[in-house]
């Protein structure tokens, strides 16, 4: 079976969206039930569960919209524009992305 690096990649991206949005909702209604065992009430974790999916809400719109803002990595358009299938070709796109991603690292501490 030949490598699909594509249908890898959107598995992975629909495991991302449904661990951003199962992980909220599990912690805070977690919590909503130690809240309410613990203050003897029952309506907490109501409170909390949607606070969790307001959460999880949250987090899935801010993955999706940083989704595309990647400025390249390996299989990005950019790589399509390359002429030919040679190692040089591969090497170049490696060099470009590193580079890329250290400058992103470097800015990212500098801040």
């Amino acid at each position: 079976m030949k490598y699909q690096k594509e249908v890898f990649r959107s598995f992975s991206l629909v495991i991302q969206f449904g661990i951003n949005m199962i992980v909220p909702i599990c912690l805070c209604t977690f919590a909503g039930i130690f809240l309410d065992r613990f203050l003897g009430t029952r309506f907490i974790v109501i409170i909390m569960f949607f606070v969790g999916a307001l959460a999880g809400f949250r987090n899935i719109f801010v993955f999706a919209r940083n989704m595309d803002s990647k400025k390249t990595h390996l299989g990005s358009d950019k790589d399509s524009e390359l002429s030919g299938d040679g190692r040089k070709d591969i090497l170049e796109v490696t060099d470009r992305v590193y580079r890329d991603r250290l400058n992103e690292e470097t800015s990212d501490h500098s801040q």
